[in-house]
């Protein structure tokens, strides 16, 4: 327990929000990079000054142990950390607050709430760390429902299990990235599974919202990590078998993977680890061409290298998370092992990157020794951008990310329709903007594109303007051949695009299975699926 209390209206730490002069001073780099536009600081909501509605049910005396209508934990489990979220937040509004909040201790009371929604015709959502993106947290549930309980798995946390001969663990589907990474070092071993949000998001959630990690390329997201899976769903336990794989007919825990708690609760899972690595080899390659970085990349994707880190960011991405400022496109290229030295990969890694122009050295680390790089510098403020987030909003900024993944062949056409599709969104619902792009991971067929974006906001219409920028964005994706999400999940803000990604036949196999696991369709209604 580290003391600390988590801000109710956005991301991360309360006391991480930085003081009127350092937020003013942000304005003022901001405004310079948006090109003079007048930014107005504004100060948070306090808790008690939010408007909430009071909770349509009542806590039943038999689940009071773990069911609490407490008007913060109703606030802290109102949204996820999208703009939106952060939006509405700030401006105090939490009308979607859920009615009640369960922190079950044990399976057991998770069936009794199973009981007690389907009993009340209450919604149930999942609630993991809260940092879904895509609203997928969020008790937006209409009328068709009495009332919503949000179920926080925070105290189902721990470690259960090690295999160390079979290199897995089990985990309860609660746990954070810190504390089960401290785990699992305790026997010399580690998931090295790191999304943006791994301070605070929990394995239930990655595995939920098929999360992407620390490696960008083979072993990108949750999937290549899992198991098997453990779900409690209205119908009965969903429990796979743990193999290495298997051919016997569709694989269950393929469909619990990005199911987004639509078919039951996720308690917890074997997950595959590995020895923490001991040699790592990092190198931070320089393009004044975007497009030789891009060829650079592409070429280590396909070179069966297979580096734990190969990154690219434009020039406007590595400005922001202060890697270089000298107007150059940055690859940062990495290998680790547990096992052997690198430099053999890197060698070659160096040659592709130089071959296509890139200028650079690399450094060669045992036990991880050594002082920051470029790639180190990086990562740090990878971590703390979201943070930076919770400023922008404060200076009535609309900013955003979405990303997306696509094959080599079409990259070039979906990056230029993307930058000039939200270009003009831009222009004309704020006046201008900035926007970035970066590699998060690559595969031998295709990169993933990830791209932020801020403008200036009117203040009353930056939901609005949000939303312009966002479907811009969007449809420019799916018109040149991108996925809605590569790995921010789908929620409700994606729907409308995941309804028109997917094949009809598997959305009708969708809502079969949700039918049948879930037949008072209660779980986390509007996710994945509109409600019937």
């Amino acid at each position: 327990m580290t003391g600390r209390e988590r801000s109710f209206w956005g991301w991360g730490w309360a006391d991480a929000f930085p003081p009127a002069g350092a937020r003013r001073a942000t304005g003022d780099m901001v405004s310079a990079l948006l090109g003079g536009a007048r930014l107005e600081l504004r100060e948070p909501p306090s808790l008690d000054g939010i408007q909430m509605q009071p909770p349509r049910v009542a806590v039943p005396a038999q689940l009071s142990g773990f069911v609490t209508h407490a008007r913060d934990q109703r606030a802290r489990h109102t949204y996820g950390r999208a703009y939106p979220d952060l939006a509405r937040g700030f401006a105090g509004r939490f009308e979607p607050a859920p009615d009640l909040v369960a922190s079950p201790p044990d399976e057991d009371a998770i069936w009794a709430l199973f009981d007690f929604c389907a009993a009340r015709r209450l919604a149930l959502i999942p609630f993991g760390g809260g940092t879904s993106v895509v609203g997928g947290v969020e008790a937006d549930v209409g009328d068709r429902f009495a009332g919503a309980v949000s179920v926080d798995l925070g105290r189902l946390a721990r470690v259960i299990e090690l295999d160390p001969v079979s290199r897995a663990a089990r985990i309860q589907a609660g746990s954070t990235g810190p504390a089960l990474e401290a785990e699992l070092a305790a026997h010399g071993m580690t998931l090295r599974h790191y999304p943006q949000s791994f301070e605070f998001s929990t394995l239930g959630g990655w595995i939920a919202t098929r999360a992407g990690g620390h490696f960008a390329t083979l072993y990108t997201h949750i999937d290549d990590l899992v198991e098997s899976v453990r779900m409690l769903t209205p119908r009965g336990v969903w429990e796979s078998r743990r193999l290495p794989a298997s051919g016997a007919g569709p694989s269950p825990d393929r469909m619990v993977l990005g199911s987004e708690g639509i078919l039951g609760v996720i308690t917890e899972a074997w997950m595959r680890v590995r020895p923490r690595p001991r040699w790592r080899a990092s190198a931070s390659m320089r393009f004044r061409d975007f497009g030789a970085a891009v060829q650079a990349a592409r070429e280590l994707a396909q070179s069966d290298l297979y580096p734990s880190n190969c990154r690219l960011l434009d020039a406007t991405e590595a400005m922001l998370h202060r890697v270089v400022a000298d107007g150059t496109n940055v690859l940062l290229i990495g290998f680790e092992s547990a096992d052997h030295p690198l430099d053999a990969w890197m060698a070659r890694a160096l040659e592709i990157a130089r071959a296509r122009g890139g200028t650079g050295e690399p450094r060669m680390v045992d036990d991880a020794g050594g002082a920051p790089d470029a790639a180190g510098s990086w990562r740090a403020a990878f971590l703390d951008a979201p943070y930076l987030f919770n400023t922008l909003v404060s200076l009535g900024c609309v900013v955003d990310t979405f990303e997306t993944a696509c094959t080599w062949s079409r990259f070039d056409e979906l990056h230029a329709a993307i930058r000039q599709a939200v270009t003009a969104a831009m222009k004309a619902e704020c006046g201008g903007g900035v926007m970035s792009c970066r590699f998060t991971h690559v595969y031998p067929d295709g990169p993933a594109p990830y791209y932020t974006f801020i403008a200036p906001g009117r203040s009353g219409a930056e939901l609005t303007q949000w939303r312009a920028i966002k479907t811009a964005a969007s449809d420019a994706i799916l018109a040149h051949g991108g996925t809605i999400t590569h790995h921010h999940a789908v929620g409700r803000t994606h729907r409308p695009w995941y309804e028109r990604q997917r094949p009809e036949p598997f959305a009708l196999a969708l809502r079969g299975a949700k039918r049948a696991v879930d037949p008072d369709g209660l779980l986390n209604p509007g996710v994945l699926l509109a409600p019937e």
